[in-house]
């Protein structure tokens, strides 16, 4: 007899994956609900949790991705499509974000179409613009890229096949948008801050997971220099849970911290990584960064990591002077990367 739980790739998925989606749809449906309150507390919950309800979509995203989720790859798409309508993502095309990101795995690179520092020095204005607004924690430079990711098959060019629907996407979601600009407008802000809200988690996550930088060969046949070169990976892999010791914090990002386990074993879903860590890497918390740490280089170079190093420091902001690219992070003391996601496919 056919069972719901036998549609999902792991026999816990139903529990897992499955709980996780409900909790993102009804954190998005309350917290747009809370938006509209005429309490300004509750406004201020509802913007947490809408914010986080779009997080949770994002990472599930993530999970269909990489099939982890369905036993049928078409069912995966399905369900990382729909999500992509919850957190934003659907201007350009689930199978394009997919494909971008299995090159980073694939080919051991961030690969990207955008050069941004190369546009942040051909407009210095625009950087000293960018610079401000992160210097005041608002993601200026994420903003950049989602404004990119609404106009995508307008601007690169081996995406022009997809304006039809990237025109459509932009009719339904700017019509809806505007419409609750023109009667709501306190709404229509807090969703706003709600969105920077959860571009502010997923780049928080991945700015210190590679040390690696990127390379501007979405759309280039030339061969990466580290393609498959799984020792390389590791070394420049690394781990950033919320808790080593409380695994339950790390449930407010679905576990992406265990990013060292992820790229070895890329199959695994969430709900599994912690013990895959330990299994591969020990029980040593000196393997991973701190969370105060991540703060503490997150605040501290807010702006620097926009376009790259300083003093003492290389483009990405690995230590110059020796010390491991792990030991300096538990220290606070790298840039990382910046504006990096699996939500925008170029």
């Amino acid at each position: 007899m056919w069972s719901p739980t036998a549609s999902f790739r792991d026999p816990q998925g139903a529990l897992y994956h499955g709980g996780a989606v409900v909790y993102a749809l009804l954190a998005y449906g309350f917290g747009w609900a809370g938006l509209f309150h005429e309490s300004w507390a509750v406004n201020a919950v509802a913007t947490l949790v809408l914010a986080h309800g779009m997080t949770i979509a994002a990472y599930m995203i993530h999970e269909c991705g990489h099939s982890t989720v369905f036993r049928r790859n078409s069912a995966n798409f399905r369900l990382g499509r729909f999500l992509s309508w919850v957190c934003g993502a659907s201007y350009g095309t689930f199978e394009d974000m997919r494909d971008k990101h299995f090159r980073h795995h694939v080919d051991v690179d961030d690969v990207v179409w955008f050069d941004y520092e190369q546009f942040f020095r051909d407009h210095p204005l625009v950087l000293r613009a960018t610079q401000a607004f992160e210097w005041l924690y608002i993601p200026a430079h994420d903003l950049i890229l989602h404004a990119i990711m609404v106009f995508t098959s307008f601007l690169i060019p081996e995406r022009r096949d997809q304006r039809a629907r990237n025109v459509a996407v932009i009719a339904i979601r700017g019509g809806v948008y505007l419409a609750v600009l023109w009667l709501f407008p306190k709404a229509a802000f807090l969703y706003a801050v709600a969105y920077m809200l959860m571009m502010t988690i997923l780049r928080f996550m991945d700015g210190l997971q590679h040390d690696y930088g990127y390379r501007v060969s979405l759309f280039s046949d030339e061969p990466p220099p580290h393609r498959g070169d799984r020792v390389f990976e590791q070394e420049h892999t690394f781990s950033n849970p919320q808790s080593f010791d409380r695994e339950w914090r790390n449930w407010l990002t679905l576990n992406f911290g265990f990013h060292n386990a992820h790229h070895a074993k890329t199959s695994v879903p969430w709900f599994r990584l912690p013990a895959l860590h330990r299994e591969l890497f020990g029980d040593d918390p000196a393997k991973v960064i701190p969370l105060r740490a991540q703060l503490a280089a997150f605040h501290r170079y807010r702006v620097e990591r926009i376009v790259g190093g300083e003093d003492g420091m290389d483009a990405f902001g690995a230590p110059a002077w020796g010390r491991s690219f792990l030991a300096a992070a538990r220290d606070g003391r790298v840039l990382g990367g910046n504006a990096a996601s699996f939500l925008t496919s170029f």
